[in-house]
């Protein structure tokens, strides 16, 4: 919306709210959220753009399971039998076709194949090859669809990420949960629309640093960044009371903060004002719903076990599944989990079993407990990384150990719950799972079917920036993966 039109608007909202008597805490809150029903008539909403869901959604939320690092799907999920017997042989030119190459190996003399030492088994009804890294998830391929045949144009870390979020390489664009929540608006009160939760993990310890704009709005006004929970001290930077500060002393300050804040906005009409006044009173409500909805205490112990063994660790990817759960129970629109140390350029052996470990239980204790709680059919799960990884090893190549590299052309992630169908594998690659033979899927075919379950249509959801209507999905032919929806 254009800022000056949207200050009208706000001028109209503050002179009916000051005549109905609403303190300006609260009047900046209701005319920043606003109050509708969504199109399917289902659910009550606050915020948002009028006219959307642009058709009923099959999915109220999603959480997003991001692998930072890419994991290897030749590993995992990608069985390739007939690389054993081309131990150490060059990948042949007809496989590579000119693709470019990072700068880590771009150097090598050779390019030997490495073939997965780890051992695979077709499981469920649909049959999906599953490495022995992922005991948990193979026994739920059933309720999952394994897509097989993702692509993108990125090829190293931060621009790859920065691309599957905000749909661009370069750096100022919205986010995936932004969009979500300019459109959408948010389906509570008192937890923001869009959290975002960084997990340990015990796989390599040099990892690629997580940038804010990864959840940050770009050209979004503000109030649509997600809120980052942190595993120390305040879950919110600056949440709590300071120390000989109590509640009706904080709720004064911020009625006067409005005021001052209101007066400036009266000066100026910058919207961001406005902005941040919904967010001093967001914050006050979070005083009490955060600690509420990190007290583990009162979850059953099966539950807790269900999850694994470090899920009272704050921080790690055990707490943070079962806080994704909790929140989903309050209507947190979006939920992203970041998990990093997926960048094994060597030592497969060593790093990929413990970054496996860490994240298999947890997942598999998601979905079981979303679907028993009957919560699975409108809640949207995705699991996957930024790229794929090479069949040609970097560096020192053995039997029992390998490394390597990024690899865009293909690579897996699954997807469960609200508009999805299950116990499907999408997709397929050749013989050394370097180039897609069926159905590709690329990034923003996948962001627009994560959008379509949503009840979003890609095309019709843009902001106007810099004189162009811009969308997460880019202006290319791209679409939901009408295979995959249910």
């Amino acid at each position: 919306m254009d800022p000056r039109t949207e200050y009208i608007q706000s001028l109209t909202r503050r002179h009916f709210l000051r005549r109905t008597g609403l303190g300006l805490g609260s009047a900046a809150l209701a005319g920043l959220l606003g109050s509708d029903t969504t199109a399917a008539g289902s659910e009550k909403r606050l915020g948002g753009l009028p006219g959307l869901p642009h058709f009923a959604p099959k999915a109220k939320r999603a959480i997003y399971l991001f692998m930072a690092g890419a994991p290897s799907q030749i590993d995992m999920l990608d069985y390739k039998p007939k690389m054993d017997k081309l131990f150490d042989k060059d990948l042949p030119d007809s496989i590579r076709q000119g693709q470019r190459l990072t700068t880590m190996t771009s150097g090598q003399k050779r390019f030997p194949i490495a073939p997965s030492k780890y051992k695979f088994a077709q499981h469920g009804k649909s049959g999906a090859w599953v490495s022995e890294l992922l005991p948990h998830t193979a026994t739920m391929v059933d309720d999952l669809t394994i897509v097989k045949s993702v692509h993108t144009e990125a090829i190293n870390h931060d621009p790859a990420i920065t691309y599957i979020f905000t749909g661009h390489q370069l750096p100022g664009r919205a986010s995936l949960g932004s969009w979500l929540s300019y459109g959408l608006g948010t389906l509570n009160e008192n937890l923001p629309a869009f959290v975002v939760l960084t997990a340990t993990w015990t796989g390599r310890k040099e990892a690629q640093a997580l940038y804010n704009r990864l959840w940050g709005a770009g050209f979004l006004p503000s109030k649509y960044s997600g809120v980052s929970l942190r595993s120390k001290g305040d879950p919110v930077l600056y949440l709590s009371n300071p120390p000989g500060v109590a509640p009706t002393i904080r709720r004064r300050m911020l009625d006067a903060l409005a005021q001052m804040n209101e007066k400036t906005l009266q000066q100026v009409g910058d919207p961001e004002i406005q902005v941040r006044i919904a967010q001093y009173e967001m914050a006050f409500r979070m005083q009490s719903s955060v600690p509420d909805l990190t007290d583990l205490s009162k979850e059953p112990q099966h539950v807790l076990d269900m999850y694994g063994p470090d899920v009272k660790k704050p921080g790690t990817f055990d707490a943070s599944c079962l806080l994704a759960r909790r929140m989903a129970e309050r209507d947190v629109r979006f939920v992203q989990i970041f998990h990093r140390g997926w960048d094994q350029h060597g030592n497969i052996a060593g790093d990929l079993p413990n970054q496996c470990h860490d994240v298999d239980q947890p997942c598999h204790a998601l979905i079981q407990d979303l679907k028993q709680r009957g919560m699975l059919d409108d809640t949207l799960v995705i699991w996957g990384g930024e790229f794929g990884r090479t069949i040609y090893c970097q560096g020192k190549l053995t039997r029992e150990n390998y490394g390597r590299d990024h690899h865009p052309r293909c690579f897996t992630i699954w997807m469960t719950g609200g508009g999805i169908k299950r116990g499907i594998v999408y997709g397929d690659t050749d013989d050394f799972s370097y180039n897609i033979t069926e159905d590709p899927v690329h990034i923003h075919d996948l962001n627009a079917t994560i959008l379509r379950c949503l009840g979003i249509d890609h095309q019709r959801l843009t902001f106007k920036w810099q004189g162009l209507d811009v969308r997460l999905t880019g202006l290319g032919d791209y679409g939901p993966v009408q295979g995959i929806l249910a």
